[in-house]
């Protein structure tokens, strides 16, 4: 079996935790106001502001043996850099202040997933960060195009507003298979158990960020 299709294998049962996360369900069922968008965002913008630097930190951290990789990471950074400038823009088309949003604080969850990839490829291994890859590109992928399309024809929004969802799912679906040819290049096993660990963390801990989101109930209550 290819590395990449292990990857796939050992991080299932995490990856199921993420994708149940009561907030999916209820942005399918349309159970949803406009905080619930923006709190997810929010939360998006906190994270997605670290994913070029997390990446430069992986890179400057490679091992001699390691230095394969170095190109890939490299296209990585330039193709995720200022990213979190489209969540902002889609905040303000949402008719909010997106700099008053930037200057709220991250949720728990988004703090410890952020923190914990920093210091894991920090004292870890910086092969990790692929692990960070499949969950986010790999997620975003699968979800965004239909999550984006659920949510503009829910709350009637302009296009302006979904550019992150709709931009970022488009790139993931493309991102995917370079990364499935980057994966089945990795042959030692501690950058395997590294990628398959971080991988498994950050379903759970994504997932965490999700199940943080206000539920569709909530905020419907609040907007009534």
């Amino acid at each position: 079996m290819s590395f990449y299709n292990t990857l796939l294998s050992e991080t299932e049962e995490d990856r199921l935790y993420l994708l149940r996360a009561p907030i999916i369900e209820d942005v399918f069922a349309g159970r949803f106001g406009l905080g619930t968008y923006l709190a997810f965002l929010h939360q998006a913008y906190h994270h997605v502001r670290h994913t070029a630097p997390l990446l430069e930190a992986a890179r400057s951290r490679l091992s001699e043996r390691q230095q394969w990789v170095f190109a890939a990471l490299t296209e990585y950074i330039a193709e995720e850099a200022g990213h979190e400038a489209w969540i902002l823009n889609d905040i303000a088309a949402c008719g909010e202040n997106a700099e008053t949003w930037a200057e709220r604080p991250p949720g728990f969850a988004t703090e410890m997933m952020v923190a914990f990839l920093y210091d894991f490829i920090a004292r870890q291994n910086p092969m990790g960060i692929f692990g960070m890859v499949l969950v986010l590109e790999g997620t975003s992928s699968n979800l965004a195009p239909t999550v984006a399309n659920i949510v503009q024809g829910h709350l009637n929004l302009p296009g302006e507003a979904m550019s992150y969802l709709v931009t970022h799912g488009e790139l993931d679906q493309e991102h995917m298979n370079h990364f499935e040819a980057i994966m089945d290049r990795v042959t030692a096993k501690e950058d395997q158990e590294a990628i398959v660990h971080v991988a498994r963390r950050v379903y759970r801990l994504y997932g965490d960020v999700y199940r943080a989101l206000p539920s569709g109930t909530d905020v419907l209550a609040e907007a009534a």
